[in-house]
């Protein structure tokens, strides 16, 4: 059988030739044409219905809402809740909304970072939509979705009981934004249940494009405060966690922090308190209620030890759920801090240099791709290698170069539509340097060469994540990285992003043939018989427009082949099955009809 996604992956590759799935031109999420959609609905005078997203129980996802909040809910347009309403009213700001029934705090909190960033903000939220000029019921968002931006087309529906939102909400009741935009991205995600639980740096990284790193604050960097000081200068988005508590439920401390909760960092100052600098940071939670009540909250008297000028910027006492409290209480009551970045310039407060960014799309395939860790020494040589020759530092950022100049981001793509179902693998990252008697090695290196070498730098610990991340500092040389996930033949997608403040050449090893240019096909004029064959594709394919090998099976036998099946024996269920693996690029085992 050929590996999962040949044919989409050379589409792919095309469509990218041709700037499909830049910013620019994002790709039509589920097919869907924003512009076409709305000319459409204005022609004919009807309010868009979603039919890939609809209005019922389907897009809530189950388990989320007891059976009878589900029969309450109604699916309401903005204009049936409240007169006059508005996308954007005054601007958009992390005050603007609260958390509704969904346990999306992840992402709220990664909303509230975003409106510090204006062009980034811009970049996922269209600003010139609006429910006057031209409206009929329709909107969209942006959002970078492994590898690719996507345009994400939603109705204006949105679930009620009682007249009320269910999920996000805004403050001010006639402001739609924020439940438009969570509804966007519970469409990517396969439901509203789906963005249960989650971590801010997958948010951030969708919003962005760019890179994350997470500090574990039981193991911080010494120049922490340094960091997040230079983070917030270089316009990042950053997002933070408290622990859990006993129980997954988020209850409140005696100390005001909430359990197992996300919060955004909106901000980071030093003052003088009593002749001493006091380091202070800022959090924001996506409740927009709660907050820390300890040294520095809005009614410490710590604020008294300080200038009235200081008090006056910084001090604002309202239950807005933002706060200040030092950075010795941040790293003891938090987890973990993520920065999220286009360019991870703060690590060394160094804007002279130039960051270079890669991007490689690698699959680990059971059998023949998918070697597992280090701890399997005669199949962890068959994983994808990529072989990187690093010729010098930049002169202009040479003599402040820091601790490290190469960022390595390995992230799994998805085996599922629905975020829930995914099954993440524990995933990995190792760099070896190439020793003098291996630089004339072509294609994979051998498992002698790993059973006899050891990574120059590695991560700590093979982690359950989307995505995990390795900072190092690499001399001039050759070095080989190789993606791994633990246990051998664990077939599954990736993205290996590699940054590098240094001269770089990066390309694939591998003991494959050279890839052969395909021609384009050139395409077909007659409408009418496409639009025959996609009706009756419908009829088999599931709500996604998706069909499995034993769907595709009957598909051509029924009405390919038209009563000779039994003839010929027909199109056999292995066949199908090679067939559907030629298209599917998501390893879900199923193939989606392409627009004709």
């Amino acid at each position: 059988m050929p590996p999962p996604g040949v044919c989409m992956s050379i589409m792919q590759e095309r469509n990218k030739q041709e700037g499909v799935g830049s910013l620019a031109n994002p790709e039509k999420h589920s097919n869907q044409d924003f512009q076409q959609l709305t000319q459409y609905c204005l022609a004919r005078g009807v309010r868009y219905i979603d039919e890939m997203f609809p209005p019922d129980h389907n897009s809530i996802g189950d388990g989320l809402l007891t059976p009878n909040d589900m029969s309450r809910v109604v699916w309401l347009r903005p204009a049936k809740m409240i007169q006059n309403p508005d996308f954007i009213l005054d601007g958009l700001s992390r005050f603007d909304f609260g958390q509704g029934m969904v346990g999306d705090c992840w992402f709220l909190a990664s909303i509230g970072s975003l409106t510090f960033q204006k062009d980034i903000l811009e970049q996922v939220v269209p600003l010139n939509q609006s429910f006057k000029e031209d409206y009929c019921g329709i909107f969209h968002f942006r959002f970078w979705r492994f590898g690719r931006w996507v345009d994400v087309v939603i109705d204006d529906k949105l679930p009620t009981v009682d007249g009320n939102l269910i999920f996000v909400h805004s403050k001010t009741p006639n402001e739609f934004w924020p439940a438009l935009l969570e509804k966007a991205y519970a469409k990517v995600c396969g439901s509203y249940t789906d963005m249960n639980l989650g971590t801010p740096s997958e948010a951030m990284m969708d919003f962005t494009g760019g890179v994350h790193i997470t500090f574990k604050l039981t193991d911080a960097p010494s120049n922490l405060w340094d960091l997040l000081f230079r983070a917030v200068q270089s316009k990042s988005l950053m997002g933070c966690n408290t622990p859990k508590g006993e129980t997954s439920a988020n209850t409140v401390a005696p100390n005001g922090l909430v359990r197992g909760h996300a919060y955004t960092v909106t901000g980071v100052k030093q003052i003088m308190s009593q002749g001493r600098p006091v380091n202070l940071i800022r959090l924001f939670n996506p409740w927009g209620r709660g907050e820390w009540k300890g040294d520095w909250s809005d009614k410490s008297s710590m604020w008294q030890t300080v200038s009235p000028n200081d008090r006056k910027m910084c001090l604002s006492v309202k239950e807005d759920g933002e706060f200040w409290m030092t950075m010795e209480d941040f790293c003891k009551h938090f987890t973990d801090v993520t920065i999220c970045c286009m360019c991870p310039d703060f690590l060394d407060g160094n804007s002279k240099g130039l960051w270079t960014h890669s991007i490689h799309d690698g699959r680990w395939v059971a059998g023949t791709t998918a070697g597992g860790c280090m701890n399997f020494p005669n199949s962890f040589w068959t994983n994808p290698q990529y072989r990187v020759k690093i010729e010098g530092l930049d002169r202009d950022c040479s003599e402040t170069q820091g601790d490290n100049n190469t960022l390595v981001s390995l992230m799994q793509k998805p085996d599922k539509r629905n975020r829930r179902l995914v099954k993440s693998l524990y995933i990995g990252i190792n760099i070896f340097e190439v020793p003098s008697q291996f630089k004339g090695q072509r294609g994979k290196f051998p498992a002698d060469f790993f059973n006899t070498n050891v990574p120059v730098a590695q991560t700590k610990n093979l982690l359950n994540a989307r995505t995990v991340v390795l900072l190092s500092r690499l001399k001039p040389g050759e070095y080989l990285i190789v993606p791994s996930s633990f246990n051998p033949n664990e077939t599954a997608s990736f993205i290996l992003s590699i940054l590098s403040k240094v001269e770089t050449q990066i390309h694939e090893n591998s003991n494959d043939q050279d890839i052969v240019e395909i021609s384009k096909p050139m395409p077909t004029h007659n409408r009418a018989d496409m639009d025959s064959k996609q009706t009756m594709f419908r009829q088999y394919s599931d709500q996604f427009e998706e069909v499995d090998a034993e769907q595709l099976q009957r598909i051509l036998n029924e009405t390919l082949l038209q009563g000779y099946a039994k003839k010929t024996q027909g199109f056999s269920l292995e066949s199908c099955r090679s067939m559907v693996a030629l298209m599917d690029t998501s390893i879900t085992g199923k193939y989606y009809i392409l627009p004709l």
